[in-house]
């Protein structure tokens, strides 16, 4: 007989811990090695499972080590297949529901137009964010609010400061 997985439970505080992963279609690494600098620079811990991962390995990275967000790169522009599809997995496991999860790059290899479309479909997938690779926009832009999106995940996951007495109230 078949015994139901457990996920235990574990503080979160402190820094993140985050994968980054590439998907099954895409072998670039520098992209993957740049998450991980910045993610790092930012204080968190990096689990970095590299290019061309098959989908069923990172949705059981994903079980295994428990992060608080899973970080999706993709640049050759053909991951939007893939990652509707793992975000889906993802979404239908149940100790991975809640797993907050970001794909960032070139979704599409064609115009803007697809483009929108890829994120909004891949954001009514179950995707958190999607940071697109935009030759129009500003790269910072999106790497800025990628940033904020990483402040903003550890800030809500921080613990409450203690209370202090107040001073000169007799107890």
């Amino acid at each position: 007989m078949m015994q139901t997985a457990e996920v235990a439970s574990r503080q979160r505080s402190g820094p993140l811990d985050v994968v980054v992963t590439g998907l099954p279609s895409d072998a670039h690494t520098w992209n993957l090695v740049f998450i991980q600098l910045l993610i790092e620079d930012l204080g968190h811990h990096v689990i970095n499972l590299g290019p061309c991962v098959p989908q069923d390995e990172i949705v059981e990275s994903c079980g295994k080590y428990q992060p608080d967000l899973l970080v999706v790169s993709t640049v050759n522009g053909h991951g939007f297949q893939d990652a509707e599809q793992l975000i889906q997995t993802i979404r239908s496991r149940w100790e991975l529901a809640g797993l907050p999860a970001v794909i960032g790059g070139k979704l599409g290899v064609l115009g803007a137009e697809q483009r929108a479309g890829h994120g909004r479909r891949l954001r009514e997938a179950g995707f958190d964010a999607v940071f697109q690779d935009d030759p129009e926009q500003d790269q910072d832009a999106d790497l800025g609010a990628f940033e904020a999106f990483v402040a903003r995940l550890a800030a809500d996951r921080a613990p409450a400061p203690a209370a202090t007495p107040l001073e000169g109230v007799a107890g």
